[in-house]
Parts: structure tokens; C-alpha cells; sequence
């Protein structure tokens, strides 16, 4: 039987209440001001897709698709750079990327053990496509977290279909957030998790330069939102029968308590701001600092991992060059990119809580944070809301 993709618009109604994304609670970490859409697609020529594969009682999965530029990605290399937080995890195509600080394929997030059959689909993707004919070796890049509590993760039905929906269906529009594409089945601190986007806008005298990052959120810990202990004051978070045994156990795929703060986190950083693989791994340890944020400790079951990205046309590669000479911004010029990734990342993984769905499996339901009783302990510590 065929699955049923349902493709990022369709996927979950968009009317219900518990959607907000992060600025309506008013979280708007940092200093600089986010792009037009507040989303990865603020980066010029950067495009997403998402496909959702949710079949019967079991699945519930899916593909979101980052291609980085319209081009061809095979000549026109994007420099690109991996930072690993925790390494509990799969990233396809990693050692590549880590040898020649370049990505030659649009970056795929699915689940686990969907890695395999999605770097298939994406490598005869890029096959099938005429100029690449005569193409011998493709590196599809494909990353993943474990959403093993709501989907039966070990059926991979679908997923080489779900490859080729969120390609195709990718574009440079409005971002989709929370239970959607590879966010289907994800779980945040015991409350649903997703996709989440957020950009930054550097002013013109530190360069005018963008950064864009999207987040599969699927992660623990001790859930904080600009500072405040949001976990602890709702009674979920990663310990909690360690540190206070006797309060309430429930149990479920949703269930905080049982945890220490295991799962993982996908981070993706595109930039037009001109950099090379050293520069790029760089701004992704940045990353992971506005993980931390959050209030992730990266626990040793947690697979955390930045996949970071430039776009600009001065820094890019083709493979049949014998000399490439490039123009990349010097030491000095990062730190307000540093700034902007830290502060994008914690509210892109804001906005992945804030926009997820409620989802159910025959595992049971894992329901999203609960908006209304998160604004009066915001506003309790003085960080304005409105609806």
C-alpha cells in the first residue's frame, strides 16, 4: 500500500491556537533584527521543502529538504562545515564535507534509520538530473534525529518518495514550522518539537550580511526561554525523578521525567556572508551555544550536530578548476556573526516548540507546549506578550 504523503501546507491545520511562533510571546533573543520572513530562506537563492509521511498508527515521519542555491549544486560548490556538539548520531556524508569543506547536494533531514534509503533517493536525484550524466560519485548529505517515541521507525516505507516530494516541492518562500516534514515525530524537552526557522540581518557597517538557520528539534533537558525555567515551573523536565521523587510519574512517548536529557538536534546555518570551511565551522560552535540556551546540556545520548553553509558567489567551487582563489571575510569580521547565529538558533528552537502540533501514534499523543500557561510565566518575569 502506498503511504500518504502530506506535504508541508497540508500537513497540520494552521488555525489551530497553540501556533505562535516565538516573537508573538514576545522572545526575541539578541540584538539584531531578523530578516523579512525570520527564517533560513532570508539567505538569498536558499530554498526548503518538506514532505510528511504519516500512514495507519505507525508512521510518523518524514523529509525536510535545505537546498542551498538554484544552481547546479554539483559545479558550484557551496564551502560548508560540520560542528558536532554531541555525537550520539548519523550524519551521511560527513566525511566528505570534513576532507574537502564543500557540499556538492541539496542537505536532507529525515529520522534515524531513514538515512540509507534517503541518501539513495537524493543520489539518484542528482543523477537523473542531464548534466550530470556523466557523473560517477555523488555525496548526498543527509542528517537525522530519532523519532522512535511517536513513529515505527524500523518501516522505512515512503521515505524515497517523501526524497523527491520535498525537492521538488522546495522553495524560497515562508518556511513551514513544528510537526512538519522531518519534525513529524520529534520530541522536545516532553513536549511536541519540529521545525523550527529564525534569521538575522547584520546592520550595513558590520556588512549587511544574513544568516539563516533551521532546527529539527528533537531534544531534552531543563526547558528555558529567555532565561526563565519554564520546565521546572511546569513540572516537566529531564531529572525530575532524580532530583524530586515524589511528584507525579506519568508516562508516555511525551514523558520528560524519564529522561536525562537524551535525543537530538539538527542545526543548519546558511550565510551569504562570504566564508570558508574553517570560518564555517567556527559559526557553528556558535550554534551551539544558543542550543544551550534552550537548555540542552548536549547529554550523552544526544546526537547534536551544525551543518553550516555560504552561498556567497566569490566562495563557491567548481570541481574542475585547478586553482581556486577566493575572497573570504577575515577573523576580525566574525564575532557579529557569532552573535546573530547564537541568537537565531534559540529562536528557531523557540519557534519548532511553539509552532509543533499536537501528534499521535499508537504510541500515544505528544502534545505541544501549552502556550497559555507559558505567557503569564513570561510575563511574571517581565518579558512582554501579546496575541
Amino acid at each position: 500500500m502506498r503511504r500518504r504523503l502530506a506535504c508541508l501546507a497540508l500537513a497540520i491545520p494552521v488555525s489551530l491556537p497553540a501556533q505562535v511562533r516565538a516573537r508573538a510571546l514576545g522572545l526575541a533573543p539578541g540584538v539584531f533584527a531578523p530578516g523579512p520572513r525570520n527564517a533560513i530562506t532570508d539567505v538569498a537563492g536558499v530554498r526548503v521543502g518538506h514532505a510528511t509521511v504519516s500512514d495507519g498508527d505507525s508512521i510518523r515521519t518524514g523529509v525536510t529538504a535545505i537546498v542551498p542555491h538554484g544552481g547546479d549544486l554539483f559545479r558550484d560548490r557551496v564551502p560548508a562545515a560540520l560542528h558536532v556538539g554531541n555525537g550520539f548520531g548519523k550524519l551521511l556524508g560527513v566525511t566528505q564535507v570534513r576532507e574537502l569543506g564543500e557540499i556538492e547536494t541539496p542537505i536532507l533531514l529525515t529520522c534515524t534509520l531513514c538515512i540509507w534509503p534517503a541518501g539513495d533517493a537524493l543520489a539518484q536525484w542528482m543523477l537523473a538530473k542531464p548534466e550530470n550524466a556523466a557523473v560517477r560519485s555523488i555525496n548526498p548529505i543527509v542528517g537525522e534525529t530519532n523519532d522512535g517515541a511517536l513513529n515505527a521507525t524500523r518501516s522505512r516505507a515512503g521515505i524515497g518518495h517523501a526524497v523527491v516530494e520535498a525537492l521538488s516541492t522546495a522553495d524560497t518562500g515562508v518556511v513551514a514550522e513544528g510537526s512538519v516534514g522531518a519534525g513529524h515525530g520529534t520530541v522536545m524537552f516532553g513536549w511536541k518539537g519540529g521545525i523550527g526557522t529564525a534569521s538575522r540581518r547584520l546592520p550595513a557597517r558590520l556588512g549587511g550580511y544574513t544568516v539563516g538557520i533551521l532546527v529539527q528539534g528533537n531534544y531534552g533537558g531543563v526547558l528555558q526561554m529567555a532565561g526563565v525555567p519554564i520546565g521546572q515551573l511546569l513540572g516537566r523536565y529531564a531529572f525530575q525523578r532524580d532530583v524530586a521523587p515524589d511528584f507525579g510519574r506519568p508516562s508516555g512517548p511525551g514523558d520528560a521525567q524519564a529522561e536525562h536529557g537524551d535525543g537530538s538536534c539538527m542545526i543548519v546555518i546558511a550565510t551569504d556572508a562570504p566564508m570558508l570551511a574553517r570560518n564555517l565551522e567556527r559559526l557553528g560552535a556558535r550554534a551551539i551555544m544558543g542550543l544551550a540556551r534552550t537548555g540542552s546540556s548536549a547529554s550523552n545520548g544526544s546526537g547534536d550536530y551544525v551543518l553550516a553553509f555560504s552561498t556567497a558567489a566569490r566562495v563557491r567551487r567548481n570541481p574542475d578548476a585547478a586553482l581556486a582563489a577566493s575572497e573570504e571575510l577575515g577573523n576580525d569580521a566574525m564575532s557579529a556573526l557569532f552573535q546573530a547565529v547564537t541568537e537565531a538558533t534559540e529562536e528557531a528552537l523557540y519557534n519548532a516548540l511553539l509552532m509543533a502540533t499536537p501528534v499521535s501514534s499508537r504510541a500515544g499523543t505528544v502534545r505541544p507546549l501549552p502556550v497559555d500557561s507559558v505567557r503569564p510565566l513570561l510575563r511574571a518575569r517581565g518579558i512582554g506578550t501579546s496575541r
